[in-house]
């Protein structure tokens, strides 16, 4: 059974920055896929970034791109998403997804594993 499990949210000011760790478990993920969705209240869950853990092929939304990036750490079967810059507007709940594929994908239901999320709040 997969299981992931987030950690590294907290608050921050404006122009901060914050490490997400996302901790992979119960299954090889050479096949997979990683990505990084967010929800703010009252809005739908968007995707952030994505990664094909067996690639260096990242992906990421325009409202992230140059600010956040992806990485994972083979060893440790973790993927991590390094925010700099960071904005009021960031302010969500972030979570981790994961789904056996080929490639990234932006949509929220092609991924069949989530995490519980972590809370990351931005002040101005």
């Amino acid at each position: 059974q997969v299981q992931l499990v987030e950690s590294g949210g907290g608050l921050v000011q404006a122009g901060g920055s914050l490490r997400l760790s996302c901790a992979a478990s119960g299954s090889n993920f050479r096949d997979f896929v990683m990505a990084w969705f967010r929800q703010a209240p009252g809005k739908e869950r968007e995707f952030v970034a994505g990664i094909i853990w067996s690639d260096t092929y990242t992906r990421y939304a325009d409202s992230v791109k140059g600010r956040f990036t992806i990485s994972r750490d083979f060893g440790k079967n973790t993927v991590y998403l390094q925010m700099n810059t960071l904005k009021p507007e960031d302010t969500a709940v972030y979570y981790c997804a994961a789904t056996r594929s080929p490639a990234v994908s932006t949509a929220k239901d092609f991924y069949a594993y989530w995490g519980q999320g972590t809370q990351v709040t931005v002040s101005s």
